[in-house]
């Protein structure tokens, strides 16, 4: 019988053991120089993300910025913190589809440089529509969209 596999909600509940701040060293140093790395619990990413009221977004990165500062830390991982961001809108739209109203509003979390997330539920486009529907133009660039004067509507998150 194959393993039950969890769900979103689950996967975003298991802590793992995280946070953990640990010294940069290895390839991650060559990029990101020296110090310390926090690698958060995905709760915390989710917690983050909740507190951006609608007409405001972030960005990963403002996420990792309030992460390290929590944590004391000098960075926050860009790769979990985008993993678990992911994982929080994945639960967001299972909590959805059960019939929750106030779910993690994952849309206003963008990548760097105000560019829409292709991995979120519904991809691109429903990102896309769920910002304009909060008052925000979305512009496309290439193959990606991006959220016009997105740096106006960034709000600080660690505070």
């Amino acid at each position: 019988m194959p393993a039950k596999r969890s769900t979103w909600q689950e996967k975003l509940n298991d802590s793992k053991g995280y946070p953990k701040v640990e010294e940069i060293k290895g390839k991650m140093s060559k990029k990101w120089g020296t110090g310390t790395v926090v690698i958060p619990a995905p709760i915390e990413v989710d917690q983050l993300m909740r507190k951006v009221p609608k007409g405001k977004i972030t960005t990963i990165n403002e996420i990792r910025s309030a992460l390290a500062t929590k944590h004391k830390a000098t960075i926050g991982c860009p790769l979990t913190t985008g993993i678990f961001a992911w994982i929080s809108a994945y639960a967001a739209e299972e909590q959805k589809q059960q019939g929750a109203t106030d779910i993690t509003p994952y849309w206003r979390t963008l990548k760097t440089g105000g560019f829409l997330n292709e991995k979120y539920p519904g991809g691109l486009e429903t990102q896309k529509q769920l910002l304009e529907q909060e008052g925000h133009g979305v512009i496309k660039k290439g193959k990606k969209y991006f959220v016009k004067d997105y740096l106006r509507a960034v709000i600080p998150l660690d505070q």
